[in-house]
C-alpha cells in the first residue's frame, strides 16, 4: 500500500483548515506544510515543536502544540500523536523500559487490552495494543500501534509515534503505520 491509498485527493487543501474541536488550547498551531505530492497521495509536514518531519496521506489535517503533533484521517477514526520522551522524567532507563512499563501500565488499567512488543532492527520498539476499548467517537474497539524510538547516542531521550484504529482496520492501519514510520525524519 502507498499513501494514496488512505489519502483523499485534495491537493493538500485539508492542512490548512482548522478544526474547532480538536483539544490543544490557546497554543495550538497548524503544523508547517513542507511539500504536496498529489500524485503520491501525501504531504509532507513539519512538527516544528517537536521537530519532526513527516508524510501523512492528503485529506488529513495536523496541528501541533508545545509537546506534540496530532494528525487525524478526515473521519477522525484514525488518530495520530507524535511527541518526544524523556525517559528519565517518565521514570525508565531507556526506550525498551519505557515500552514495557507503558503495555504494563495500560494491562492493568485495562486487563482486557492485550499488549505486544518486538524490538526492531533499527533498534527501536514496536508494541501493538488490541482489545482497546472505544472511545464515545468511536464506533468500534481500537488497535493502537507504538513506535518507541531513542535518540542515538543518549538513551535518555526518544520519540513516540502512535497511531489508533479501528479494529477491523487493523491489519490495514498497520500498513500505513509501517509508512509513516518510514517517511519520520527527527531532528535530534
Amino acid at each position: 500500500m502507498t499513501f494514496r491509498d488512505f489519502a483523499i485527493n485534495d491537493n493538500g487543501a485539508s492542512f490548512s483548515r482548522g478544526d474547532p474541536m480538536i483539544a490543544g488550547g490557546p497554543n495550538q498551531v497548524s503544523s508547517k506544510v513542507l511539500g504536496i505530492d498529489s500524485d503520491k497521495g501525501l504531504a509532507r509536514l513539519q512538527f516544528g515543536s517537536i521537530r519532526v518531519e513527516l508524510s501523512l496521506p492528503l485529506g488529513w489535517q495536523a496541528t501541533e502544540d508545545w509537546e506534540r503533533g496530532i494528525a487525524f484521517s478526515s473521519d477522525k477514526r484514525y488518530r495520530l500523536i507524535i511527541w518526544r520522551v524523556d525517559f528519565a522524567f517518565e521514570g525508565v532507563k531507556d526506550a525498551e523500559h519505557y515500552a514495557a512499563s507503558k503495555s504494563g501500565a495500560i494491562q492493568a488499567r485495562r486487563p482486557a487490552v492485550q499488549a505486544q512488543a518486538r524490538k526492531l532492527g533499527d533498534g527501536s520498539f514496536f508494541v501493538i495494543y488490541e482489545n482497546v476499548p472505544k472511545t464515545q467517537a468511536d464506533s468500534e474497539s481500537r488497535v493502537v500501534f507504538d513506535l518507541v524510538t531513542q535518540r542515538p547516542g543518549n538513551p535518555k531521550e526518544g520519540i513516540l509515534l502512535t497511531l489508533g484504529v479501528p479494529a477491523s482496520e487493523a491489519s490495514r492501519g498497520l500498513k500505513l503505520f509501517a509508512l509513516l514510520k518510514e517517511s519520520m525524519k527527527v531532528t535530534w
